[in-house]
């Protein structure tokens, strides 16, 4: 069943030049990119997409984390793009990840980790239309 969902190319990874391997990472395992945009995000941008997780102790440290250089933000669309793109991130921290997915390469910690992804059709809606008008994908 062909889905959409989003992918966040964080700060850590855009500011170590990986962004390219991992947009191949993507298109590679089936994952067409259907709107793609760098930004960089305000702190209030940030606290507003993370709001599921205010309550959590890292909410303040992930926020400053992701308002602290540019990202790309992808809609990724194919079979089961959810379920793709999280095996294909790896586990959130890269330490425990698996050899091969995204994280294992280009993650440094559970909180310097690379890639955000959606977790299922709900939040991908949700984060999707966060960051652009249905106008703005293709595909």
């Amino acid at each position: 069943m062909s889905e959409r969902t989003l992918a966040i190319i964080k700060p850590d990874a855009v500011k170590k030049n990986a962004i390219g391997d991992i947009i191949a990472r993507y298109e590679k395992a089936g994952l067409k990119p259907v709107a793609i945009r760098m930004m960089q995000f305000s702190k209030a941008t940030a606290e507003g997409f993370y709001v599921v997780h205010k309550a959590r102790p890292f909410f303040d440290s992930l926020c400053t984390f992701m308002s602290s250089g540019p990202v790309v933000v992808l809609v990724l669309q194919g079979d089961n793009a959810i379920k793709k793109n999280r095996d294909l991130m790896g586990a959130t921290d890269p330490a425990k990840a698996e050899a091969g997915t995204i994280r294992k390469a280009h993650g440094a910690n559970i909180e310097f980790n690379a890639v955000h992804g959606s977790d299922s059709p709900e939040t991908a809606k949700f984060e999707i239309a966060y960051f652009f008008p249905q106008t703005d994908i293709v595909g």
